[in-house]
């Protein structure tokens, strides 16, 4: 990260904001044509989670020998999981358990009840609300009117964007199921995300703790399910570039690189303005699917990128004209 040195905290925190984004985008037009691909949901979580592991552990392992050897550094020496992981076992633990282990698990199964346009609407979408209601619980954030008439807008879009796919989601079926497991999946990441901030993470060793615990955590529940015959596996099935191609986009793109810009986005924004920024993704995914999937343009979907877009701007500038009036806040509201 040396080469950040040179750049501004703004130019950092803007160009964390535009990658996690189009990564996050990308995920999800990703999902929707690999929705009929050859492996499962639960495949490509561990296809996420070993791709990720191969870049991750070897550099946590790496900052952990380097915190050891720097006498009287903050923090230096705190390490655990063997020394694999660069915080201490109760960060790397619940960090973990969120951002990575929970996460992933929860978004993948909720792949195999509902269909992927569902995850386009309640995991990024919902973000805004429990990133909200966790940081005015846990970091004492205010939910201030210009705040809250931002995330109205925002919920009204997102629903402009994907309300005929969520009227039909209680029609029958399990697709319920997939929805309810979506919006666990964003409280799981929101959840994260505040505590990232919370504990004052920097971005490298909160990936790469979140990334060990998940490796620890889902291989052997996966392979126990596995052996008892309660899921199946496509893995040694399913064409080599598929495979392939999940685990460098899932975990390098997805877990390294977006994970990495995600914490700095929220370094420089906050929680809750950062998850405001990413409600852009719900409008943008089905915007990728019109172009890349060839999906119709209805006019919700125009309506609802407009109201997106305006609840962002008008939630962002609010709060950075009230920092600016108060400077001893920090940027997501609360007394530094």
């Amino acid at each position: 990260m040396h080469f950040l040195k040179g750049l501004s905290p703004r130019t950092v925190g803007i160009g964390a904001a535009v990658i996690t984004v189009a990564i996050w985008t990308a995920f999800i037009v990703i999902a929707r044509a690999s929705a009929k691909g050859s492996l499962t949901p639960f495949d490509i979580a561990l296809a996420r989670i070993v791709g990720a592991s191969l870049v991750l552990l070897p550099l946590g392992a790496w900052l952990v020998r380097r915190d050891r050897a720097i006498a009287g550094q903050p923090g230096g020496g705190a390490s655990s999981f063997f020394g694999l992981s660069p915080l201490a076992l109760r960060v790397t633990a619940t960090c973990g358990l969120f951002g990575g282990f929970g996460y992933a698990v929860l978004a993948y199964a909720g792949f195999f009840y509902a269909p992927a346009a569902h995850a386009s609407v309640l995991m990024p979408g919902s973000l805004p609300l429990w990133t909200t209601l966790l940081a005015a619980l846990l970091l004492h954030t205010p939910i201030t009117p210009a705040r809250a008439i931002g995330l109205a807008c925002i919920v009204v879009g997102d629903l402009l964007v994907g309300g005929a796919s969520l009227l039909r989601a209680f029609e029958g079926g399990e697709v319920w199921k997939g929805d309810l497991l979506f919006m666990s999946a964003a409280l799981s990441w929101s959840a994260y995300s505040v505590l990232a901030r919370r504990h004052g993470l920097d971005a490298v060793r909160a990936t790469a703790a979140i990334t060990v615990f998940a490796l620890f955590s889902y291989l052997p529940v996966y392979a126990l399910l596995l052996a008892f015959g309660v899921l199946q596996s496509h893995l040694l099935t399913a064409p080599v570039g598929e495979v392939l191609f999940q685990v460098l986009f899932q975990g390098l793109g997805s877990v390294v690189i977006s994970g990495i810009t995600f914490v700095r986005m929220i370094q420089y924004f906050g929680p809750v303005r950062s998850t405001m920024i990413t409600a852009l993704v719900p409008g943008l995914s089905a915007l990728g699917a019109v172009i890349f999937l060839g999906e119709p343009l209805y006019w919700n979907l125009m309506a609802g990128l407009v109201l997106v877009t305006v609840g962002i701007l008008f939630g962002v500038r609010k709060t950075i004209a009230i920092k600016k009036e108060a400077p001893g806040a920090d940027s997501t509201g609360t007394k530094a």
